[in-house]
């Protein structure tokens, strides 16, 4: 076919074909500068909240959900879509805590009233001597009720007016 060239993407540099009859079409990507490693989508801010945390257990046949007993821990850093939580694993094995696609039910108590939410794990850790005193885990918030999300989306508003968000690798 007339037209019908090999193009190359701006953002990813993939190849692809595609009509360009008169050839005014590049074939270099754009040149961007790299982003900042501190570049977030939601900032994080550092705090010291209580948490209670609980393990999500599903039925894979009927899909029903159980929680484990509940552990303390607390809430490290906190942001619009996740947080960072540490606690002491006694209740919770190792490879429950790290299999693909681990939730906790996580209560965080805010200086404005307690908000739930269901999280999926995205990073681990173990900490303390020989990495088995407790467990650093940062999440993503999975499922929450409006009422929890405006609550934590007043107490981050609140925080970003008061001091400046914390700047991680």
């Amino acid at each position: 076919m007339a037209g019908l060239h090999e193009l190359l993407c701006n953002n990813c540099g993939l190849e692809f074909k595609g009509f360009d009859p008169l050839r005014k079409l590049k074939r270099t990507p754009v040149k961007r500068t790299e982003s900042g490693p501190n570049q977030r989508r939601f900032p994080r801010y550092k705090v010291h909240l209580p948490a209670a945390i609980c393990l999500v257990e599903r039925d894979p046949l009927t899909w029903d959900v159980a929680y484990t007993q509940r552990s303390r821990g607390h809430c490290e850093t906190i942001s619009q879509i996740g947080l960072a939580l540490s606690f002491v694993g006694s209740r919770f094995a190792e490879d429950q805590l790290t299999r693909p696609g681990c939730s906790l039910f996580v209560t965080v108590t805010l200086p404005v009233g307690a908000i739930s939410a269901v999280v999926s794990i995205v990073y681990w850790n173990r900490l303390g001597s020989k990495g088995k005193s407790g467990w650093l885990v940062g999440t993503t918030i999975s499922q929450t009720s409006d009422a929890d999300a405006a609550r934590l989306a007043a107490y981050i508003k609140k925080r970003a007016q008061t001091e400046p968000y914390l700047a991680l690798d």
